[in-house]
């Protein structure tokens, strides 16, 4: 998985590269606005596709003493990063170059280099855009593809998506704008544009942040691998009840489970012990994204129904 997402970022950064030196270039020749935001929203893309590479190199370091349970997080730190930029430096760049054009409306020049520019941009994008969907549907399986964001576990699976659809939907705007300007000759389109992809850049970073936030707080495993762990260790006969499956996500590929086990009263010490390793051993066989378990030994009385221990306020 973590090599297929370095394949999309890498097309999508060498494609970002490329169309934002050539909408820059439009710009400066025609003076538009909406090449100009266009050109900025490139380049945040561009760097945005850098941190998500340096993020899934800094996750793939090994455990440490300082940091026990590995870097796994760094992904979801400098995801949430990229979401913050595209709405600082990409949404408040377009939306302020919108009001100002808005305020000074000037006529475009050379208009059919924005054209061109915009034709090749969507083709470039659309690319990029095929392999990130291509993919994230893979990845998804049986899910929808909301429900796949919502459950997704590893960002740079949809991260880059939503780039790449933002990108295409400003690209949209920006050449309907530039050709009513020039069919009716009313400068203030341009202006409008700009503030358009300032709120699709906007709206894209928010979700984006949102959907991030969890993963970094410390969203739990899918349910359906909480469920699954639920029943893997009641099937042990030493045990009697499985209270609380705690679950948090260190990374996508590393899930720490800490699981509240009452055993039989009957059982000795090193039983308990042959039963904990033999537990652990199934669930990372049957679950091989669980990399640490934690069991927690309870006798019959010492939790409540919630699964808390007793002497808990």
């Amino acid at each position: 998985m973590a090599g297929s997402s370095r394949k999309v970022i890498y097309a999508a950064l060498t494609a970002n590269a490329l169309i934002a030196l050539t909408k820059f270039a439009a710009a400066l020749i025609t003076g538009s606005s909406a090449m100009f935001s266009e050109g900025i929203h490139s380049v945040v893309d561009t760097g945005n596709q850098i941190l998500l590479l340096y993020g899934l190199h800094r996750s793939d370091r090994p455990a440490d003493a300082r940091f026990p349970f590995g870097y796994g997080k760094e992904v979801y730190f400098w995801s949430f990063i990229v979401a913050i930029l595209i709405f600082a430096v990409g949404a408040g760049i377009s939306l302020y170059e919108g009001v100002h054009r808005l305020l000074n409306p000037a006529p475009l020049e050379n208009v059919t280099v924005n054209y061109i520019v915009l034709a090749l941009a969507i083709l470039f994008e659309g690319a990029g855009w095929f392999l990130a969907m291509r993919e994230f549907s893979r990845a998804k399986g049986k899910w929808g593809y909301i429900e796949a964001v919502r459950r997704a576990k590893d960002p740079s699976t949809f991260v880059v998506l939503f780039e790449d659809s933002a990108a295409i939907l400003g690209l949209a705007v920006a050449f309907v704008a530039i050709l009513l300007g020039q069919l009716t000759g009313i400068h203030y389109f341009d202006g409008a544009a700009s503030i358009v992809i300032g709120f699709i850049l906007g709206g894209t970073a928010t979700w984006l942040a949102f959907e991030t936030k969890g993963l970094l707080i410390g969203e739990s495993a899918n349910q359906r691998v909480i469920d699954g762990i639920r029943a893997l260790v009641a099937t042990f006969p030493e045990v009697v009840r499985v209270n609380e499956v705690l679950t948090m996500h260190m990374g996508p590929n590393f899930i720490l489970a800490n699981i509240s086990v009452e055993f039989q009263d009957a059982t000795t010490v090193p039983a308990m012990e042959g039963a904990v390793a033999r537990i652990d051993k199934a669930i990372k066989q049957a679950f091989p994204r669980v990399k640490r378990v934690f069991i927690e030994a309870e006798t019959m009385g010492s939790a409540s129904p919630a699964g808390v221990p007793a002497d808990n306020p």
